[in-house]
């Protein structure tokens, strides 16, 4: 039996120190308005199975709550490519590591529906993306 998964390109995973409790990073990871200040706007809710739209570039990308363990993974579905985003996170003395995960990546020459591109463009592009998201976007927030 063949693993469809076998070629796919790798998680992209981007981890950052944050200057911060483990709470007021939970609050602005796993809250909508958290969420809207360093990444998209959307109406999530902090719910397993809770379905939600993060409004992205191309529109409306529908989302659902898969994991939650306050205040240290929350993951969720998202769009209809497969994909899965987690935020991993853990407390190091006052301070708090925010691991993102963004898995479920399909074979580099597979197209994506909604940008119509290759998989692999839109992995590069985006494993760019959340560098400046991750270590620049969401630190601000939370640090402010």
């Amino acid at each position: 039996m063949e693993d469809k998964h076998q070629g796919a390109l790798p998680d992209i995973v981007q981890t950052v120190i944050i200057d911060a409790p483990i709470e007021q990073v939970w609050n602005k990871v796993a809250t909508s308005e958290g969420i809207a200040a360093w990444f998209m706007p959307n109406d999530f809710q902090p719910e397993i199975g809770h379905e939600f739209h993060l409004q992205s570039p191309f529109g409306p990308s529908p989302c659902k709550v898969t994991e939650l363990d306050p205040p240290h993974r929350l993951a969720f579905t998202w769009d209809t490519e497969g994909w899965t985003v987690s935020f991993q996170l853990q407390e190091l003395d006052g301070k708090t590591e925010f691991t993102l995960i963004h898995g479920g990546w399909k074979q580099s020459d597979e197209l994506i529906g909604k940008a119509g591109e290759k998989s692999s463009v839109i992995h590069g592009r985006m494993a760019g993306g959340w560098v400046s998201i991750v270590q620049e976007r969401l630190k601000k927030a939370v640090e402010a």
